[in-house]
């Protein structure tokens, strides 16, 4: 299988015509159809199928949508490695990749990103959001350099370096709600309110524990991945979320606030990278400057 094909097949995924695809790759149309049919031989599977003569629209079949997905995550990590090897000797420049999911962590790598780009302006960094699954899915391809998980982590696959600073769990609600009079809310505070709550697994059975009932039996009414849009649904009267304080700038909203929950409930954050990791000049630098910045927030 050539990468050549691999960016003909993805041409014609996004244009869903092989005409189109043909005049985008600068190709013929029947040079093109030809290629589709030898991958698809090869692999010995239909990847598409083709329109009626009424209609040239063509779709993906179910290894089709399989071979896209795997088609972009080869064709973005050769695009990576190429990035790296030719890069100058001599310069420190090149892209970071991290995943990670919402949190107040982020300041951290921008304080480190911030003191490292005055030395080495040419790197750039990239930052995708999802939850565990997603950033280990990511990076056991390749895909990212970095990993911020809540989640307990595999050692043996894993090098790791334990976040400084430890995210606050609470209660984002409308400033006109009875339990913002609170200073901090209570399990039972929320037992019988419509709830809004992270989708992450991780997460369910730790707010089950401090809840003291299991979510199932509570009126979780919405479930969010961005609390973005967990704090629309709640301005607007539909909920309380539950989510970690700082994610939202809620001491300058006029209508949302956050209150602490009590016993308090915190999560710890652990940065992790695959062992035996062959870093980029780039991602080592941004890997020592990260310590350098969590030994000073440790001695602040």
């Amino acid at each position: 299988m050539e990468l050549r094909v691999l960016q003909y097949f993805l041409a014609v995924a996004r244009e869903q015509n092989i005409t189109a695809a043909a005049e985008s790759l600068h190709l013929s149309q029947p040079t093109l159809s030809t290629q589709l049919k030898a991958l698809e031989e090869e692999l010995g599977k239909q990847l598409l199928i083709r329109g009626t003569k009424g209609s040239r629209k063509v779709t993906l079949t179910q290894e089709g949508m399989i071979l896209r997905k795997r088609a972009e995550e080869i064709l973005d990590l050769v695009q990576k490695t190429e990035n790296e090897i030719s890069l100058s000797d001599d310069v420190v420049a090149g892209d970071i990749y991290i995943g990670t999911g919402e949190t107040n962590t982020i300041r951290l790598f921008a304080r480190a990103a911030g003191k490292l780009q005055r030395s080495c302006p040419h790197i750039h960094y990239h930052i995708f959001s999802g939850n565990s699954a997603y950033v280990l899915e990511m990076l056991d391809k390749g895909l990212v350099d970095f990993g911020l998980l809540y989640s307990s982590v595999d050692l043996s696959k894993y090098d790791t370096l334990n976040v400084p600073v430890r995210d606050v769990w609470g209660v984002l609600m409308r400033r006109d709600s009875p339990l913002a009079k609170k200073e901090a809310i209570r399990p039972e505070d929320l037992w019988d309110l419509p709830l809004i709550v992270s989708h992450q697994e991780n997460a369910r059975p730790l707010l089950s524990s401090w809840l003291k009932k299991d979510l199932s039996e509570l009126n979780v009414v919405a479930t969010y991945n961005l609390v973005l849009n967990a704090s629309m649904l709640t301005d607007e009267g539909f909920g309380y979320t539950i989510c970690y304080d700082r994610l939202l700038d809620t001491e300058n909203s006029p209508s949302l606030c956050f209150r602490p929950l009590s016993p308090p409930l915190e999560a710890e954050a652990t940065i992790i990278w695959k062992k035996y990791q062959v870093f980029s000049r780039a991602a080592e630098a941004f890997l020592e400057q990260l310590k350098k910045t969590f030994r000073q927030q440790e001695n602040d």
